[in-house]
């Protein structure tokens, strides 16, 4: 285990991973601004719906996001530039991940993709070539690498892909139908919308789409298809990037093949002035053991938390619970209606809340599918309340398809989910399960 994570080998995938990482994370932060995503996002909302338990974020919601996005911008460019590495690389880090906890209303998979690759930033000696560190203090110069850094991103991504095509292995993906109701919405698409209104195309998204993920990453590790499928997905990202407008992670993706190729071929084609690191020498650290742990307890996490929805009963596509940070990616569309009825405890008065009143358009729709939302959005009502003096129970009315299926009841309409608990690790009971209708 030691001499293959702790052989050195040339690093020049990591330097240039580095150059591009920094740039795109750059562009993922001060885009945000630009296209009005942090303005619709953290601005424009009254609050938002953070992960449950870090309500304490929600000091930071306000124009002051703008601020905070340009800062993390700011670090991205030290990142690619490689100035002050450790400290830019985990001030973005932590401001990601702050940023990430502090909404759910435009979660995806790949912004929590982004806190692990920042996470193995933050771990690499990335600032080893072609830096300001590197070229201000020459001590930490250097051509190698230790081999766990290949070894990692390949293992993370292998995880990653795997239970993205695994996840797609359901009727509604099988048959097309997500695909068709995906496209849907692209019609209007110069020169390709009408072709992504064929059924074939949706056969082919669908299938290739499981087919791409289950396989990519064997296909580059193995010499005789590797530039076939690098090819390949370049067109599949590209098309990703254009139909699905998924900001940086297409590019992204296309940048981790750097770790596939012979580490000859990328110092050849994009660091010829460094000298190229042949020795194959073995270095353990003093932290060796340690590291290992870490390794082990990683990635024991990541193949564990995709797996969790299997232990807690109900569809995962219809209750939510185990979806999130479990690569389950474009799986689904729900749509829904919940009506919130706020009764006075000592009056008996009932009051229908009017939920433009407290959410935006988007967290509205958000509130009438995501059971986490709804749960957080009745305790915040009740909280309004009680400022006012007043102790009321919530109760909601909630209906919900999936993928344009018949609506289904999915909030027992008989719980106070003010007084509810939210249970992270077990199904909470008044999410109705069809056994419950």
């Amino acid at each position: 285990m030691k001499t293959l994570l702790f052989k050195q080998v040339d690093n020049s995938a990591l330097i240039v991973f580095r150059i591009i990482f920094g740039l795109l994370i750059t562009l993922e932060a001060w885009g945000a601004i630009a296209t009005g995503w942090v303005k619709r996002v953290f601005v424009e909302p009254q609050f938002t719906f953070n992960f449950i338990g870090f309500d304490f974020l929600q000091v930071f919601v306000g124009p002051f996001m703008y601020g905070y996005y340009l800062l993390m911008g700011s670090l991205g460019l030290m990142v690619c530039l490689g100035y002050k590495y450790r400290w830019s690389m985990g001030g973005y880090t932590l401001l990601w991940t702050l940023s990430y906890l502090m909404q759910k209303s435009s979660y995806n998979n790949h912004y929590y993709l982004l806190i692990l690759i920042c996470i193995f930033m933050l771990l690499v000696p990335a600032n080893a070539y072609a830096s300001i560190d590197a070229k201000r203090n020459p001590s930490l110069r250097s051509n190698a690498m230790p081999n766990w850094v290949n070894v990692f991103i390949i293992l993370q991504l292998f995880i990653v892909y795997t239970y993205a095509a695994l996840a797609k292995i359901y009727p509604d993906w099988l048959q097309a139908k997500v695909p068709e109701i995906l496209m849907a919405g692209k019609a209007h698409y110069y020169i390709v919308g009408d072709i992504l209104q064929q059924k074939w195309t949706h056969y082919v998204i669908a299938y290739f789409g499981i087919l791409f993920d289950l396989l990519v990453v064997p296909l580059l590790l193995y010499k005789p298809t590797r530039k076939y499928i690098f090819f390949f997905s370049v067109f599949f990202h590209l098309f990703n990037s254009i139909v699905f407008q998924i900001g940086i992670f297409p590019y992204l993706s296309l940048a981790f093949s750097l770790f596939f190729f012979p580490a000859e071929k990328v110092h050849r084609w994009f660091l010829k002035k460094k000298d190229f690191y042949q020795e194959k020498a073995i270095q353990v650290p003093n932290y060796a053991g340690a590291f290992q742990l870490f390794i082990v307890v990683w990635f024991i996490c990541q193949i564990g938390l995709p797996l969790r929805h299997w232990f807690i009963p109900g569809d995962v596509l219809y209750t939510e619970e185990g979806h999130r940070m479990s690569w389950r990616m474009m799986l689904r569309t729900k749509s829904g209606h919940a009506t919130y009825t706020v009764v006075d405890t000592k009056t008996g008065e009932k009051t229908i809340i009017n939920k433009a009143k407290y959410l935006t358009p988007k967290q509205m729709r958000q509130a009438t599918t995501k059971p986490d939302i709804i749960w957080q959005f009745a305790q915040r009502i009740a909280r309004d309340y009680a400022q006012q003096g007043k102790e009321v129970q919530v109760f909601v009315r909630c209906g919900i398809r999936v993928n344009k299926g018949s609506y289904t009841p999915l909030i027992n309409p008989e719980v106070d989910l003010a007084a509810a608990d939210w249970n992270y690790f077990k199904h909470n009971t008044w999410i109705l399960l069809p056994q419950n209708l």
